[in-house]
């Protein structure tokens, strides 16, 4: 729904290593001797991620005997995942079980070697962002793997020291512009907030909400055209007064990195991000607090960028061995390890409710606050013509980012362009 872009953990700049478990797929349907069946993960985390993945593999496998799962990670980052399973597919090897984004779980499930879990995962108690992200076409094609939610991270002693008083849930759009001014110093080179500015999906999930807020959508309820035509100029304006205003840093660099560099320099007094930022703040020693987006309507909306478990079809007894360990993977009692260990929030309810992640979420200040924000967050439709539409939309914001076209006129052209492609039948 939803690294430098997201979240330092699943997009470091290194590649994994996985000789071995790209040799090990492209044998469809065959099961080793023994009885064993062996799943094949690519799952492109790195460092804390890894880690904690990698753990619970292990824990897995000592527990379930006649299953063995391999977590090699395919031998690229989350970032390139989808490339290389695509690329899998049409080569004939491919994994068991591969960590896909949710805005690109709908143009997955066209092969027909995306699985069919609708009856084997009972999502019930999962938070709604969870069960859209996993669900196109009304059927469940994959588990939900991350979840995460967009809130305001802010610099206490910035804000002190401009006079002003901390951001509160039900401030309004253009609380945060006067805000964002008032804390901006050039002479000191600080910034009121920031955005990346060069069209790809973070620059993007972040008008969303902003667009939802004032009761647009990304298509129509008919899918056939978009469905911010009336009020993305609204939004886009916003975007154009923290510019005009010189509050506002343009990251001009893929992934955010130079970003949150300026935040975490003490040189940025707001920045709209997620939990996995939280960390790196910590370490950092700044002095933080969070606070929900703001609103143009006064009631509280925000995004999910979901990440997913997908399962391929490479047999009934391999799909069956990887469906019970995603399943395994998102019981509370797993996924309350996997969401303190990597950065994750609570996939479902239940695990919100656990002892062990109240503790967790007491400890770090700011946390309940992206919990609280998954009531209303929302995420990005699971149709294959959305990341057409997303790049459409990220041209548009980059011109107004840049002064080169009005909101009006950014949003003419990327209306026109968006519902050329949603004519096409997908």
């Amino acid at each position: 729904m939803p690294s430098p872009t997201r979240r330092d953990v699943l997009r470091a700049a290194a590649a994994l290593a996985a000789a071995g478990t790209l040799a090990a797929c492209g044998k469809t349907g065959e099961e080793p001797a023994g009885g064993v069946v062996t799943v094949d993960l690519w799952h492109g985390q790195t460092d804390l991620a890894k880690a904690a993945l990698d753990g619970l593999i292990k824990q897995f496998n000592d527990t379930h005997p006649l299953i063995k799962v391999v977590g090699g990670g395919g031998g690229v980052t989350a970032d390139s995942m989808l490339q290389k399973v695509t690329a899998g597919l049409a080569a004939g090897s491919y994994p068991d079980i591969a960590y896909i984004f949710g805005s690109d779980l709908a143009s997955m499930t066209r092969s027909p070697k995306v699985a069919d879990l609708t009856a084997s995962l009972e999502l019930k108690d999962c938070w709604p962002a969870a069960r859209d992200a996993v669900t196109v076409k009304g059927k469940v094609r994959a588990a939900p793997a991350l979840l995460d939610s967009l809130c305001v991270v802010y610099n206490k002693k910035l804000f002190a020291a401009a006079g002003l008083p901390e951001p509160k849930a039900g401030w309004t759009w253009d609380d945060f512009i006067a805000t964002a001014q008032k804390l901006t110093n050039p002479r000191k080179g600080i910034f009121g907030t920031g955005w990346p500015g060069v069209g790809d999906e973070d620059t993007v999930w972040r008008l969303w909400p902003m667009i939802w807020d004032l009761g647009g959508d990304v298509v129509s309820e008919d899918g056939k055209s978009v469905g911010f035509d009336k009020v993305g100029a609204q939004a886009l304006g916003t975007i154009d007064r923290l510019r005009t205003d010189k509050s506002l840093y343009v990251d001009p660099k893929p992934g955010g990195e130079q970003l949150y560099q300026v935040f975490l320099g003490g040189r940025m007094g707001m920045v709209a991000t997620g939990p996995w930022q939280l960390p790196d703040v910590v370490d950092r020693g700044i002095d933080y607090g969070v606070a929900p987006l703001p609103t143009y309507s006064g009631k509280p909306v925000t995004i999910s960028g979901p990440d997913t478990w997908t399962v391929f079809d490479n047999g009934k007894a391999r799909v069956k061995a990887a469906t019970e360990f995603v399943r395994w993977l998102n019981d509370p009692k797993q996924d309350v390890r996997w969401d303190i260990e990597a950065g994750s929030l609570p996939v479902s309810t239940t695990t919100a409710a656990l002892p062990e992640w109240k503790k967790h979420a007491a400890g770090t200040k700011g946390m309940q606050v992206f919990v609280d924000a998954l009531e209303s967050a929302r995420v990005r439709p699971t149709i294959p013509a959305y990341p057409q539409v997303s790049q459409q939309l990220g041209q548009a914001v980059v011109a107004v980012l840049l002064g080169k076209k009005s909101p009006d006129d950014a949003l003419g052209e990327c209306v026109k362009q968006c519902n050329a492609i949603l004519a096409v039948p997908s």
